[in-house]
């Protein structure tokens, strides 16, 4: 099959200290560009918010890129470029990083970009009053009083967050964190304007209301139809930018945004219907683009909630997942099936297999069988939970695959429960559930950005599963000049020992991109930026 493939190992993602190199539409010499230079993709699911500091998951991650810049932003390779930033430099043992900001960097009011605008941002991130799902994202680098201000121990002012003049912001940690600098792409650490979130509370990114610093500004938001972006002619490289308008379309169903797509309403999908893969390679192989992704796809059991609090039926339900079914036949766009939490395209770290990897299905599933009856449960006393997945048509065709094993193996009876996006975070998050599907796409690429989730204070670890040794060795490894060893005990640790969740496949993206669409460049971690692309004559 030609395929236009986009297949990336690792991506390496080197903290440069300068680089001329900037995110900017590059278009090749000779290529002829349409008139109308306007873009509309799929963007997943409706957004609860566009405020960077209150986004969780990746539908709002992806319209942030274009609304907003950080210190520093990814390439097609994944590699670190500057964003307001222009460069950084770090004390001898990494724990005071000094950034300095381009002077040209502007909101789209025309007001400049300051340290200060950094400082509020991240602040605001860690402060309890602003209910931050990702405010565990300031403490994983361990930024100086990072947890006592989540923990409401001190005060939001006492972060390691200083602006020593308009244009140099200082970060200050309490312990060394090699990977920090890679972490400020991601919109946690963006910027915000304070006097427009201090007038305007909570409705502040509203059209009528937002104002923002990336290479977009939000002209309409009509929920669950469109959002529509136009240029920010105040972003200090929109010169550079070729794209005049996004517009995104907040379609669930992947088979209902396919159609839109093969009707010509939308150039780029958010993903594509995994039972239509193998026509769409067919018919319109240099349309399907496929990226290893820095992410894995799990079932994820709530530990505070019996039987789930016992091991053994944790063990059980994952055994009986047979991964190699559903990564060739269920999804089958280049999955691979996962037994680990960590997927094998994190740079620097290859997770070590755990031992039921290493069984036949037969065996996995006679294991299975042995553990639930000691738990108590058999043909007089079948196990019965509820299924909880997003609205999706993929997730719903996984849930029943994996449903009819445990049936099948076990004797398990499974409902399944569907509910759409928000109310499903919703449901999570207060623990009303019994058995998730889950997923996490790494936010930066460092095997912590996927071990960290299974802290016991994570703010995502939704299914509360706490071990004190673990904790501490993903707490020691944050200072480690080479980690491994303790990521791979800790690996041992949430999965061999506990299986914490059940891994089920590792993730890719799976995108339907128009031929004339240029300047589209995905990564594992899926950072992409419309300011990059542009539309060619056709």
């Amino acid at each position: 099959m030609s395929i236009r493939k986009t297949l990336i190992a690792s991506a390496i993602l080197s903290a440069t200290v300068t680089s001329s190199y900037t995110l900017a539409a590059h278009v090749p010499e000779g290529v002829k560009l349409a008139d109308k230079q306007e873009l509309v993709k799929g963007g997943g699911a409706e957004p609860a918010t566009l405020d960077p500091q209150k986004i969780e998951g990746t539908p709002g991650s992806l319209r942030a890129r274009d609304l907003f810049e950080g210190l520093y932003n990814q390439d097609g390779d994944g590699n670190l470029i500057p964003g307001v930033a222009e460069s950084y430099t770090a004390n001898d043992d990494n724990t005071v990083y000094t950034f300095k900001l381009r002077k040209d960097a502007t909101w789209s009011n025309g007001e400049p970009v300051t340290a200060e605008d950094f400082v509020f941002g991240f602040t605001r991130a860690v402060d309890p009053a602003t209910a931050s799902p990702y405010a565990w994202f300031i403490e994983i680098p361990s930024i100086v009083n990072a947890s006592k201000i989540i923990s409401g121990e001190a005060d939001p002012s006492t972060l390691g967050v200083k602006a020593l003049d308009d244009h140099t912001f200082q970060v200050t940690l309490e312990r060394p964190v090699p990977y920090f600098v890679k972490m400020t792409s991601h919109q946690t650490m963006f910027p915000a304007p304070k006097a427009v979130v201090e007038k305007w509370g909570d409705d502040w990114t509203k059209p009528e209301h937002i104002v923002s610093n990336g290479a977009y500004q939000l002209d309409d938001w009509i929920v669950n139809e469109k959002m529509v972006f136009t240029r920010n002619t105040h972003y200090w490289n929109n010169d550079e930018t070729v794209i005049n308008k996004v517009t995104i379309l907040p379609i669930e169903s992947p088979n209902a945004e396919m159609k839109r797509y093969q009707a010509g309403q939308m150039d780029v999908s958010y993903e594509l219907p995994n039972d239509h893969f193998k026509q769409l390679t067919k018919s319109i192989p240099d349309e399907v683009v496929v990226t290893p992704q820095l992410g894995t796809y799990y079932y994820q059991f709530n530990t505070k909630q019996a039987p789930f609090d016992d091991v053994r039926v944790r063990k059980a339900l994952s055994y009986t997942i047979n991964r190699d079914v559903i990564a060739k036949f269920v999804t089958g766009t280049g999955e691979l099936p996962s037994y680990s939490f960590t997927p094998d395209v994190v740079n620097g770290f290859t997770p070590a297999k755990p031992d039921y990897a290493t069984w036949s299905q037969k065996e996995r599933d006679e294991k299975a069988k042995e553990l639930l009856n000691d738990a108590g449960f058999g043909p007089s006393n079948p196990l019965k939970f509820n299924l909880l997945y997003n609205t999706n048509d993929n997730h719903k065709k996984i849930a029943i695959a994996v449903s009819s094993m445990w049936k099948k193996a076990l004797g398990i009876n499974v409902t399944l429960e569907n509910q759409e996006w928000k109310t499903y975070l919703e449901t999570k998050k207060a623990g009303n559930f019994e058995v998730a599907r889950a997923g996490w796409i790494g936010d930066y690429n460092e095997a912590s950005t996927m071990l960290d989730l299974l802290t016991t204070t994570h703010g995502n670890n939704d299914g509360k599963y706490s071990n004190a040794e673990y904790d501490k060795l993903l707490h020691d490894a944050r200072t480690m000049k080479a980690p491994a060893q303790n990521y791979n005990a800790a690996e041992e640790i949430a999965i061999e020992q506990d299986m914490a969740v059940a891994p089920i496949y590792q993730y890719t993206t799976k995108r339907l991109v128009k031929p004339y669409v240029g300047g589209y460049m995905p990564n594992p971690e899926d950072n992409i930026y419309t300011r990059d692309m542009y539309i060619i004559a056709h």
